[in-house]
């Protein structure tokens, strides 16, 4: 007998739907979010599963990595792709969203996507993490600004000196040091953090072979670099180079209906961390880059036509293609 299962994965219980090839269910409930017990069970209610499937999340990337070691082949499914079809449910239960993944399975209504690598994982961890401190850091330093200004204190752009000189204006008002002070070394120990972040990231660049090769384009540093390499992985699993820009959402979207056809703004699908870095290297490779290069020219012949955001999110595209 064929079967066909889907699997709702929450973080403490995962609900399953077990389907023969006509449709009727064969089995069905929850067991613990575990590749051991979920292999458990489908020993158990399972011969010959045809086909697994989850929606992306969280933990589907684990999820998929452990089953594959165990022999069992898992197809992760975009959560778009699938909250859409989940939409026509009058009510929605984990039980239900379980049976109409199994039913996505059984009809191949679907398209699989990519499974990262435990590696490429791990130097997201690490980007995320960085990204993280960073922007709590920049939240700090703001919120230091913020309150101080309020009182008439006023500081000069950039963050270098920003605790020398809050200091240097607090002499004048001991009465807010013991409120200022512990986010100067919020902010003081958070720089540190940083710095050895950066160091990984560094060190995990120049170890990979792809990143050294990517960071000899103009404007792409260790942290574009890596991102970039995590977040791609196999290149080959790209039909066209072109498909790399639509992946990371820096493709305008279309819209058509009889007589309308327009295309808008683009579709920020994909990661986010990844399109915001290539859009930060596309406008340094524009504004800080000194020396010539055809992209730099290709992107002022657009920047000439329309604005400095246009050219950077276009140069931004032709960099990740």
């Amino acid at each position: 007998m064929t079967e066909y299962v889907g699997f709702d994965v929450s973080k403490e219980e995962t609900a399953f739907c077990v389907k023969d090839a006509k449709g009727r269910v064969l089995a069905s409930g929850k067991v613990a979010t575990d590749p051991a017990a979920i292999f458990a069970m489908l020993k158990e209610h399972c011969l010959c599963p045809e086909r697994i499937v989850l929606e992306t999340g969280t933990l589907s990337g684990w999820l998929a990595r452990e089953l594959a070691k165990l022999g069992i082949a898992v197809d992760v499914i975009d959560a778009r792709q699938a909250h859409a079809v989940m939409r026509l449910q009058h009510n929605k239960t984990d039980t239900k969203d379980a049976d109409v993944l199994a039913e996505i399975a059984r009809t191949g209504f679907c398209r699989p996507v990519a499974v990262k690598s435990e590696t490429a994982q791990q130097d997201r961890v690490l980007l995320k993490a960085r990204a993280h401190l960073v922007g709590v850091r920049r939240d700090t330093e703001n919120t230091i600004r913020g309150l101080l200004a309020s009182l008439g204190m006023r500081f000069a752009k950039g963050s270098a000196k920003l605790g020398v000189r809050v200091r240097e204006a607090l002499r004048d008002h001991p009465e807010l040091v013991a409120t200022i002070e512990p986010l100067l070394s919020a902010v003081a120990a958070l720089k540190h953090e940083n710095e050895r972040l950066d160091k990984a990231v560094m060190a995990r660049a120049k170890d990979d072979p792809a990143c050294r090769l990517l960071m000899t384009v103009p404007g792409v540093g260790p942290v574009t670099a890596l991102a970039y390499a995590a977040t791609i992985g196999d290149a080959e699993r790209f039909a066209k180079s072109r498909t790399v820009g639509a992946y990371v959402g820096l493709t305008s979207r279309r819209w058509q209906s009889g007589e309308m056809d327009y295309s808008g703004r683009i579709s920020k699908h994909g990661d986010a961390m990844l399109r915001a870095l290539l859009y930060e290297a596309a406008n340094s490779l524009l504004t800080v880059v000194r020396r010539a290069h055809p992209l730099k020219d290709w992107a002022r012949r657009i920047r000439k036509r329309t604005s400095h955001k246009k050219a950077c999110v276009a140069l931004a595209r032709k960099l990740a293609v």
